[in-house]
């Protein structure tokens, strides 16, 4: 089954996403993506959030542990603390080539935390569930969460 990371890295109140134009449709997503052979979590981690958003990220803490179904497979989401940068794909990135294609738009970004209950971030249970948790700083130990749809 695929294994990915996802970050959730906050600063001064924004959320740090992945907009996504899909072929119209649109939303945001945590920004992440598969762990390569011969790399553990935490390197993916670090490689993926510097090529999709050019953020730099320190003290990661695995919070979550989604299983998304077979199609998107384990998603290990880590709590990252903000160091340096501003969002930008950097342009040799598999994102930036897919997106140079056209109809298939990412832009990373940062999200106010103000806008997180009323903006499409998919999947909805890990919106519900980061909506619950961000406030207490999440669990000691990382939640499980299962993706229905």
């Amino acid at each position: 089954m695929r294994q990915a990371v996802r970050a959730i890295v906050i600063k001064d109140d924004h959320l740090l996403v992945m907009k996504r134009n899909k072929f119209g449709h649109e939303y945001y997503s945590l920004v992440g993506g598969g762990i390569d052979m011969g790399e553990t979590a935490e390197q993916s981690l670090y490689r993926e959030v510097a090529e999709e958003t050019g953020i730099s990220i320190a003290n990661h803490r695995l919070v979550i542990v989604e299983d998304a179904g077979s199609m998107y497979g384990i998603q290990h989401i880590y709590q990252c603390d903000y160091v340096s940068g501003e969002p930008a794909l950097a342009p040799d990135s598999a994102e930036a080539l897919i997106q140079a294609a056209g109809q298939n738009l990412f832009q990373p970004m940062w999200l106010p935390l103000a806008d997180l209950p009323t903006a499409n971030l998919l999947p909805i249970e890990l919106k519900e569930l980061l909506l619950a948790n961000l406030a207490n700083n999440f669990a000691n130990a990382p939640i499980a969460l299962t993706i229905r749809s």
